[in-house]
């Protein structure tokens, strides 16, 4: 019941038909990417996650990880587990080869990430993290830091952290209080950190902290944090290990979900002050913590879209299995699988629709990801990372809302059994649920987009987005199958409201911030919604010309139409309401004061 299979097959239809892997290959550095190769990465990596991760995924959650005597232990299974994962080479796989990375498309990563967070959400969030940090450094540390830090961080050997937030400062990170004093070639840092994942514990030798810190000049607020290098032990001019740096552990937390990845209260200088190396230049450390940031929401996103399937498909094979009432309309008094029961189909379409809408843009914005970091043309570059930046928040908010709302419905569909910890279903919900809080609440997300990614540049990103939905509406237009058609007229309808909410929402951002955020939420949802109902409908206008063509399996391309419709039918329409909501709904909000409540 909590066993969990990658689901290859339609991975490989959305890397291939959706975020075509075709155009990726052709892109400098990525020409050894054969289909061949992708397969067999793809095959593998299902291995490892089945195999490996999944097996400790419900143990872990039930021993969880401990803090004793200040050290920190995690649950049996997941350093042998870890070993194994490096061992293979998933922790370098999109990464630069000069530093014992394998140089392949993040499109590839992308999947592989699908595939350990569904097996292991609590698991994949120690190589998570190392992956943005490996990103970060790669792109703003000195030629020095790189030299001593990145090969064992590609290979995993060390890991990467993220000290972001103090008690005092919450998301709003102009309020750290962590001191960083120069003193030579280095600084000394000093302060304390909160929900530090991961920020000690037992897989390797070396941990490396990206601190958030204060110089004594920096001007005030969010201009005046500078970013450093804080190892957990020194590294010796030789590369080996030196002295214990001046920080600890002081404590983790007790959590709702996630209980094996161990979440620290990590203390800096409580004696001369923990060594710490500058990244890029003082006071501008959010500018180069962003790369590391954006890496991390994109992922989260994919801890949405991993959960969503795994919750899928325990939801699916116990629908199978319940046996319980007569079938509707039959005359046969014994009872049926509830598999067959209009309400549990009902919500398993929701849930394989949502997971396949959001695993679609997830994918689709890796290979722009892919096109703004690799493409010659450097016009092309700026329009894929305008998309990137465009639907990085959405690829986070949206699928981690999905995921949630997925894994909750995976309890309906276990009836009482779903209520019962024994069962695995309630994991899925207490694991999902910190993805719409950390790396930036949701709300921050929806912020992020209306404010900074529609009104800033006067929705010129959203607006060639919209046209690239419309010139896609506009080919199905003329299709000659009536079913693609009349899925074309709703998303053609609901690319409308998303291009009048967001000309509203450049028109008004101006005079009355406070009402675009107040819609802000039901935006974001409105923008996922239209770009999951775009691709799931690309990927069904594909699927019937394969089924047509006799190409592929019948049986899985006619349940990409199928779910298609169910998206566009039961959650595309609801479009038309989330606009109304945006434009209408914010001046009630705007006009309560806090006295109200």
């Amino acid at each position: 019941m909590n066993s969990y299979q990658a689901p290859i097959e339609d991975m490989r239809f959305v890397i291939n038909e959706i975020a075509d892997m075709a155009e990726i290959a052709t892109l400098p550095g990525y020409e050894d990417a054969s289909p061949d190769l992708v397969d067999a990465i793809l095959e593998e990596a299902g291995k490892t996650a089945s195999e490996i991760l999944a097996p400790i995924n419900r143990s872990g959650d039930e021993q969880g990880s401990h803090f004793e005597n200040g050290v920190v232990r995690t649950p049996d299974g997941f350093k042998d587990a870890y070993r194994q994962f490096i061992e293979m080479g998933w922790n370098g796989m999109p990464f630069d080869p000069e530093y014992g990375g394998q140089g392949l498309p993040w499109l590839i990563t992308t999947a592989v990430t699908e595939m350990v967070q569904a097996a292991n959400m609590s698991f994949g969030l120690c190589p998570l993290l190392t992956q943005g940090a490996v990103e970060l450094l790669a792109a703003h540390a000195s030629e020095e830091l790189k030299a001593v830090y990145l090969e064992k961080m590609v290979s995993g050997e060390w890991n990467g952290t993220m000290n972001l937030t103090e008690p005092q400062a919450g998301s709003d990170l102009a309020r750290i209080r962590t001191k960083a004093v120069c003193n030579g070639d280095h600084y000394l840092i000093s302060g304390s950190k909160l929900f530090i994942t991961y920020g000690e514990h037992d897989w390797t030798e070396n941990i490396i902290h990206l601190v958030l810190a204060r110089t004594p000049d920096a001007p005030a607020g969010i201009k005046g944090i500078s970013l450093f290098v804080v190892p957990k032990f020194l590294v010796n001019d030789d590369g080996s290990l030196g002295a214990r740096n001046d920080l600890r552990c002081a404590s983790i937390e007790h959590k709702l979900g996630i209980n094996a990845s161990p979440t620290a209260v990590m203390a800096f200088g409580d004696n001369e002050g923990a060594v710490g190396y500058l990244v890029g230049e003082e006071n501008r450390g959010i500018q180069c913590m962003f790369t590391m940031m954006n890496n991390a929401r994109l992922n989260v996103g994919l801890q949405g879209v991993g959960i969503a399937e795994r919750a899928y498909q325990q939801a699916r094979d116990y629908a199978q299995e319940r046996v319980q009432s007569r079938a509707l309309g039959s005359d046969d008094p014994d009872p049926v699988s509830i598999i067959q029961h209009p309400d549990v189909k009902r919500m398993l379409l929701s849930m394989k629709s949502q997971t396949e809408a959001t695993r679609a843009l997830a994918y689709y914005v890796a290979s722009r990801i892919d096109i703004a970091k690799r493409h010659a043309d450097s016009a092309e570059r700026a329009y894929a990372q305008s998309l990137v930046d465009l639907l990085t928040p959405v690829v986070k908010a949206w699928s981690a809302d999905t995921g949630i709302e997925v894994a909750n419905t995976g309890i309906q569909v276990h009836g009482g059994m779903g209520f019962i910890e024994e069962s695995g279903a309630p994991q899925h919900l207490r694991d999902a649920r910190i993805t719409a809080i950390y790396e930036g609440t949701n709300g921050i997300q929806a912020n992020d987009l209306v404010g900074r990614k529609i009104a800033y540049d006067q929705g010129a990103a959203v607006n060639t987005l919209i046209a690239s939905i419309r010139a896609f509406d506009h080919e199905l237009a003329g299709s000659q199958n009536q079913a693609l058609k009349d899925m074309g007229k709703v998303l053609d309808s609901s690319v409308d409201v998303l291009e009048t909410t967001s000309n509203w929402v450049v028109q008004t951002y101006g005079s009355a911030p406070e009402e675009v955020a107040a819609g802000a939420v039901p935006f974001l949802r409105l923008t996922g919604l239209v770009c999951g109902g775009w691709l799931l409908i690309r990927g069904a206008a594909t699927a019937q010309n394969k089924i047509e063509s006799g190409e592929g399996n019948p049986d899985f391309l006619r349940m990409k139409i199928i779910t298609a419709r169910f998206f566009v039918d039961h959650l595309l329409v609801q479009c038309a309401s989330l606009g109304q909501t945006v434009m209408t709904g914010g001046s009630i909000i705007a006009s309560v004061t806090e006295n109200d409540f």
